[in-house]
């Protein structure tokens, strides 16, 4: 499946999604029985709807996740398949339970690749939270143990996988999403022959206890942002940088970051593999690497699980040059955003021309906007923002001197200010003598919030050492946005002038 082509869109099931969960589930479990009775998916529907969550690719059901309510006393000890599935293959939903259990997880294979079963249960530990229940149970198949039951105990093989000298198809999975097993069941599917029967009792606490809300269509207040000031240097290839970008991805993907920010330009260093003498031709020369690594960062925004800004690059449109960044969302929707106002270097040198099209985009979590380097330091683009309801505004910058550096940081922090958001500024550091006119940079990137009580006293939320190349976190409360517009020591917004003054 081609990145480029997914649209996915995460929702609860519905009883005449059944056609398609039949093939689904039949394709997948051939070996076991296949797909339940329409009976037993509408009663599940019914009685838990919330529990029943699923995602779809432009229609398309591919991953689905079942799940009912237990008593954790009943479930957290010994129990099989059918203290579950009970006569006519009704499943035990128990509505006063305190508890959730993982009926099943089951992934498209041609999805396989692009973590949907982890979003899946990220969904399932905010529904966990939000009923305020103990946790999450599951019996978990073992179906990789009958290559090694001649070897290994269930005992062992359990952990074996654990230490991850055996991968799991199941086990792994569960493992890596903070499940722990806590004892070994026996018979729990007498007709699984490759787990031999044998089964993990797993269990995910739920340590947080949030009020209920319905967790699927609540936009999150809670945002994490991440961001990557890149250390120029020399590379041989395309792949090379792209290797260098899934590391930073992968990373800020482990922190659970919604957010991984590049900085302006920071593949420039590709223009050292072409004649330095022309300038003009060795923009355009970068140019011809833009669309690779659009499609390449959409689908680690997609496999990773994290919305990308892909910091800048040149792009020719008609033959003419302009600077531009893509928001690569983790639905596999990409947007764009053409840098509006031109620097002088940049005009002069690389004859790059300014776009005329300036938007805030609608993510999974806040409305965001992109103000590439020099479009900061103009207020007008952050009070259209501002107009258009934006939470973040992300600035990937370019800056060879402390001065200039400054200029992006000192107007980052009024543009915070007055348009009560948070402005996030990210870009690179160190030297690229081998590339003319990127000899040096210098950089600090910061997360800027507004100035007030509910914030940081310096309205700093987050910077990084300067002129060194790390990873920057911040954790922005968007309900804190909020509350300083209405009710902040100023109201930057509400007190606008604007029968003297508009843009």
């Amino acid at each position: 499946m081609a990145h480029e082509e997914l649209h996915l869109n995460l929702r609860n099931l519905a009883a005449d999604d059944y056609d398609q969960l039949r093939e689904l589930m039949d394709r997948i479990y051939d070996d076991i029985g296949g797909a339940w009775p329409r009976e037993t998916i509408e009663a599940l529907v019914a009685q838990f709807p919330d529990g029943q969550i699923c995602i779809e690719d432009s229609g398309e059901l591919v991953a689905v996740a079942l799940t009912v309510c237990v008593k954790y006393e009943r479930f957290s000890n010994p129990h099989t398949y059918d203290d579950l599935i009970l006569r006519n293959e009704k499943i035990l939903h128990n509505p006063k339970g305190d508890s959730l259990y993982g009926l099943d997880v089951f992934i498209h294979p041609e999805y396989r690749g692009y973590r949907l079963g982890r979003r899946l249960y990220e969904a399932r530990k905010e529904l966990c939270r939000s009923m305020n229940l103990r946790g999450i149970l599951a019996g978990g198949r073992i179906p990789g143990y009958f290559k090694y039951a001649d070897q290994n105990s269930p005992e062992d093989y359990i952990q074996r996988v654990a230490r991850r000298e055996v991968y799991d198809p199941i086990l792994t999975f569960q493992l890596s999403n903070d499940f722990q097993v806590t004892r070994l069941m026996h018979k729990y599917l007498p007709e699984d022959k490759k787990s031999l029967g044998y089964a993990t009792l797993l269990e995910w606490r739920n340590i947080l206890y949030t009020p209920p809300q319905a967790v699927l269509k609540a936009k999150k207040t809670q945002v994490r942002m991440g961001a990557v000031q890149w250390q120029m240097r020399e590379f041989g290839s395309v792949e090379e940088v792209l290797r260098q970008v899934e590391y930073f991805v992968d990373a800020l993907s482990n922190y659970k970051s919604d957010f991984a920010l590049f900085p302006e330009f920071f593949n420039a260093p590709l223009m050292g593999l072409t004649d330095q003498i022309d300038q003009t031709r060795a923009i355009r020369f970068l140019a011809g690497f833009t669309q690779q690594f659009r499609d390449e960062m959409s689908e680690m925004a997609v496999s990773y699980n994290i919305n990308i800004v892909t910091g800048s690059m040149p792009i020719l449109v008609d033959d003419r040059v302009y600077n531009v960044s893509y928001l690569c969302h983790r639905d596999g929707r990409v947007d764009e955003q053409m840098k509006i106002h031109i620097t002088p270097h940049e005009r002069r040198d690389w004859v790059i021309e300014g776009g005329d099209r300036f938007q805030v985009f609608e993510t999974d979590a806040g409305r965001v906007a992109i103000m590439i380097c020099y479009d900061i330091e103009f207020p007008e683009l952050g009070r259209m923002a501002a107009d258009d309801g934006v939470d973040i505004i992300c600035v990937p910058f370019w800056t060879d001197t402390k001065n200039s550096y400054l200029r992006v940081r000192h107007c980052a922090q009024a543009r915070a200010i007055e348009n009560e958001c948070y402005v996030v500024i990210t870009g690179s550091v160190g030297n690229l003598p081998k590339v003319e006119n990127l000899d040096v940079q210098y950089a600090q990137s910061s997360v800027f919030s507004p100035s007030d009580f509910a914030f940081p006293h310096d309205a700093v939320m987050a910077e990084t050492t300067p002129n060194t190349e790390m990873i920057m976190f911040s954790d922005l409360d968007l309900e804190k946005l909020k509350l300083v517009r209405n009710e902040g020591s100023v109201t930057n917004l509400k007190d606008r002038r604007r029968e003297i003054y508009g843009i």
